[in-house]
Formats: structure tokens, sequence, C-alpha cells
């Protein structure tokens, strides 16, 4: 797959285009149902297959609420590596961006710079100055210019519309067995394992500390595991503030089961399977050990399945 940061870097592909245009914030099921047509439209036509994609997130830039996001820059690069996907086109997204009419968008981006000739977007789509055009526009500027738009449904899930917005909720609420199935697989983060303050040692249990790039760390202590050069280990993970200790900030540190394992300096992602309990603040660290030694058995047990 070819990656191009910005304009600038973006050379002409050898044929026409098919184009998805979105965020692709953790790459999930309603973004793979885009992708799926994307690559199937490409393929009938002998097209070449373009997600544009934009960094960082526009509403970070419009000011109107904040957005943690659920994958970092390099993750949604990585999985839209594995999907069918031929380039994407990371460009950023500033003012001036966001200014460009809907009109401008369509004839000088997709068609003069990007060679589209179809274009595949969410229901909920919106570009131009403003925001203020949507899917029903942008099928008439398509018909002005011969280019052909196609509009994804979501995808829905036990009743529930997918998206980035529904599966961040989920995730900071800690319902992380909620946002799989939003997902179509458990949320993950990936950072470097750095030194601590050994104090899971002193409990009984030693974890890795994780120095992660990655926006949302739920609160708790959660089933996961752990990846660790191509080696899949159960685990547990805690992500809180240490209250027991006084106050700290949030920290992410994963336990290896029943297994000893030189982690640091290492690239470790953690997969979050399930949460065990909320991260509460106990009397003492004696307490708190006790409990570690049973949300280390939640876990094993549920590592060894049913029975």
């Amino acid at each position: 797959m070819m990656v191009f940061h910005g304009f600038e870097e973006f050379r002409a592909l050898p044929r026409p285009a098919a184009v998805a245009i979105g965020n692709f914030d953790g790459v999930h099921l309603g973004h793979r149902r885009i992708l799926a047509r994307l690559c199937a439209l490409a393929d009938a036509r002998d097209f070449s297959s373009l997600v544009l994609t934009f960094d960082p997130h526009p509403e970070r830039v419009l000011g109107k609420k904040a957005v943690r996001m659920i994958d970092s820059p390099e993750q949604r690069l990585e999985r839209l590596r594995k999907s069918c996907v031929e380039a994407v086109l990371v460009t950023r997204f500033d003012r001036a961006f966001s200014e460009l009419s809907g009109p401008h968008f369509v004839e000088r981006i997709l068609l003069e710079r990007l060679g589209a000739r179809e274009v595949v977007v969410g229901r909920d789509f919106h570009f131009g100055r403003g925001r203020r055009g949507d899917v029903g526009r942008l099928r008439e500027l398509g018909r002005q210019h011969g280019l052909r738009v196609h509009v994804v449904p979501p995808a829905v899930i036990d009743g529930v519309a997918v998206s980035s917005s529904a599966i961040r909720r989920l995730l900071i609420q800690g319902r992380v067995n909620e946002a799989a199935r939003l997902l179509g697989r458990p949320y993950e983060i990936s950072g470097e394992v750095v030194r601590g303050l050994s104090r899971g040692r002193r409990l009984g249990a030693p974890t890795a500390n994780l120095r992660t790039a990655n926006e949302i760390l739920p609160d708790g202590i959660f089933i996961t595991e752990a990846i660790w050069r191509g080696r899949t280990l159960p685990s547990v993970t805690s992500i809180g503030t240490n209250p027991t200790f006084g106050l700290h900030p949030t920290s992410v540190e994963t336990h290896i089961l029943d297994r000893r394992v030189r982690l640091y300096g290492a690239r470790l992602t953690v997969r979050f399977l399930q949460r065990i309990r909320e991260t509460r603040k106990f009397p003492d660290a004696q307490t708190l050990a006790a409990r570690i030694g049973r949300d280390l058995d939640v876990a094993r047990a549920f590592f060894a399945g049913p029975g």
C-alpha cells in the first residue's frame, strides 16, 4: 500500500481513482463496509482504490469538542494496510482546508488532484466551508462533473449504529466488550515498556509499565492479551492513578500471567478483552495485594475457559 502524507507528496496514480473519504478512526465495522465497497468498485472498473483521510481530526480544528482518537496514526495506517486499499493520502486538516467551498473540494481536490471517478462515503459525511455540504450536495456536484457518488449506510450491531463516536464513549466508560463488537476486534493500545516504581513487584504482581501514544485509556482492571515479539501472552492490565498510594498521573501497567518475561525497552501491544473492576482506593497495601490476587484468579479462570 502506498502512503502519501499531504498533497505535496501525492503523485498521480496510474489509473483513475475510486476514492473513499473519512477519518477512519478505529477502522471499525462500518469503515470496513465502506472499504469493501471502494475496492469492489475499483476492481469492477479497473480503477485505483484510494483513501483520503485527515490529520488532525477535523473536530479538533473546528473547536466544537475534544476528540480522543481510538487509534494512533500509526495504528490507523497499519489497519488500512491490511485492507484491500492500494493507496492512502493523509492530508493535514487545518483552517485553510476547512474553508474550501464544496465546489472547490469536488473540482480541485477530488477531480483534478486525485483523479477521482467514483467516491464512496458514509451517510453522515459532510464537507466544505462550515461543513455545509452533505451527501445530497455531494451527489448534486457529482452529477455536474460526471463523478459517481456512493453512500454506504452504517453497520448496525445489536440495534446500535456503528460509529467512531459510539466506540469512544464505550471505551471511555471501560465497556471494552461492547466496544469490541462495534470495532469487530478487541481494543488495543501499543507503546514502549519503561521503568516504573516496581510497586507491582512488591505487591506480588510485577508489571510492565507502558508509555503509549494512544489517547483513550479506560480506567480499571482488565483481562488482556499482551502481544510481544509475535507471541500472545495472557495478562492483566491496570489503568489508573494508583489511588491507594496518593495522587499520581494515570499509568498503564500490565502483568503477564504465570510467567517471567523481561520486557523493559520492548514494544508491547495490549489487547483488552474484559473489565474485571474499576480502580479504587484500598486502606493499605496489604488489602490491595489481596485484591490483586483475586483479580489474577479471575483472569486465570477466563483464559482456562468453561469448566
